[in-house]
């Protein structure tokens, strides 16, 4: 890689990727390489080039000022790519060609009857925009992550709020790094591939599946837009919580509260939010089973015990809507509930003043975040979708995209042998399934 020149009025330096003839015949060509370019005097940009090559993984490249930050192999004859290409390292028009992306989280629960008409429609402008995530329609509202430039994430959610029984989405809206847009932008309509195992999500795909719910709890009496608890501000919170006659209770998985909580949390372990109403029943003998004891003075003369004030906080507040509409129903009075959920309270609250401990876990790529929404230090196992550790991936029972010390002993070794293979086809082919695996035109097999 050799600097050719500089261009015009502003000095672009060009730098050109010249491949050498041995690595541009088939099988394997070509190979989209997402190169990151670090301290062109005083710019600083990231960039993509297309290019030839056989090897079927990893070609390393070794410079003072380039460094590949990740590699997806295109599989035979898709595209064509080039054995030359040339990229300007001018930073103002890489800002330009590269506009910001954000990663909006958002729901509403409403009546929604007919929510399977909207599912179309809302799938085809996401992918005319380029819009990445998943969202899901339910006869209860709709719940989404997505993630886009500004402009078409706006876009997709003016159209969902055009649906008046949808306006007034809640919503908290989280950063990308520099190294994600990278390599999202460094995919293309084209790429059968999902974007880098870093981004948060696969770049041009997004899933819009109907449910029976937004968010599973089994039991689809529990309605929120008939009642819920009392909203607190993050800003409001501190003080609530810290009040000892308070019951504070995390509404989130086993899996979520091991990595972070708030001190003092009552943990139900759930391992699925289904098991939450369980949990309450048991926990408060709110099943029926309250009415009928008789174990106290309290209870002898006809004064049942009093249901204590409740604080819930769950990832975005969505599952306390419907936590906190339960709990309403089974007769607590003083039902409170962060609003926002944890990741408006970290992005609202400064560390400083913070009594949240650890990381909160976030259901994409970026698999945990800290305080300010920057991305955290937690890994996912591809194995169980938990957040694993960097002590985790030392221990001899993690094995990368096979299990870790939390499913190793959980899983049979057919299930591993399963998973291995996945891997190996990941790895070879960059998606599961070989090179014909979601291609969204047939024909291109043939090319």
């Amino acid at each position: 890689m050799n600097p050719m020149g500089r261009i015009g009025a502003a000095a672009a330096e060009v730098w050109v990727l010249t491949i050498p003839p041995s690595f541009r015949n088939p099988p394997y060509w070509p190979i989209r390489i997402l190169l990151s370019m670090k301290a062109v005097g005083e710019k600083s940009i990231a960039a993509n080039l297309s290019c030839s090559a056989t090897h079927g993984g990893s070609l390393p490249i070794n410079s003072p000022v380039l460094r590949a930050t990740g590699f997806r192999q295109e599989p035979k004859g898709v595209g064509g790519g080039s054995s030359r290409m040339s990229i300007a390292t001018d930073g103002h028009d890489a800002e330009r060609s590269m506009p910001p992306l954000v990663v909006v989280s958002f729901y509403k629960f409403a009546v929604f009857a007919d929510y399977k008409d909207m599912r179309r429609p809302l799938k085809d402008l996401c992918e005319k925009v380029r819009i990445s995530g998943g969202i899901i329609l339910a006869p209860e509202g709709i719940n989404g992550s997505i993630c886009g430039t500004q402009e078409s994430v706006q876009k997709v959610l003016e159209f969902i709020q055009s649906d008046a029984r949808l306006r007034g989405l809640k919503m908290v809206e989280s950063p990308v790094t520099p190294e994600e847009e990278a390599i999202h932008h460094g995919h293309t309509s084209h790429s059968p591939l999902g974007a880098g195992d870093d981004a948060p999500f696969r770049w041009d795909h997004v899933r819009v599946k109907l449910k029976k719910e937004i968010v599973t709890f089994g039991d689809v009496s529990v309605m929120p837009t008939e009642r819920v608890g009392k909203y607190v501000h993050p800003r409001d919170w501190n003080a609530l919580i810290s009040d000892p006659n308070i019951v504070l209770i995390d509404v989130r998985n086993m899996y979520e509260t091991r990595i972070g909580k708030f001190n003092g949390a009552v943990d139900p372990r759930t391992a699925s939010f289904r098991e939450f109403p369980s949990w309450v029943n048991e926990e408060f003998q709110v099943d029926g089973s309250r009415t009928q004891q008789a174990d106290t003075e309290d209870d002898r003369l006809g004064e049942p015990t009093k249901l204590p004030r409740v604080a819930m906080y769950c990832t975005g507040g969505i599952r306390c809507e419907k936590a906190s509409s339960f709990l309403l129903s089974k007769g607590f009075e003083e039902v409170y509930h962060l609003e926002g959920g944890i990741l408006k309270y970290l992005e609202d609250v400064p560390e400083s003043e913070s009594l949240w401990e650890g990381e909160c876990f976030v259901f994409d790529k970026r698999v945990s975040v800290e305080h300010g929404l920057e991305q955290g230090s937690f890994k996912l196992c591809y194995g169980c979708k938990q957040p694993v550790s960097d002590a985790d991936m030392e221990s001899p029972e993690w094995e990368f995209g096979v299990c870790c010390p939390y499913c190793f002993s959980t899983k049979s070794e057919k299930e591993k042998e399963r998973a291995r293979a996945r891997q190996k086809q990941s790895e070879t082919w960059g998606v599961i399934g070989g090179p014909d695996k979601g291609r969204r035109n047939p024909n291109r097999s043939q090319l």
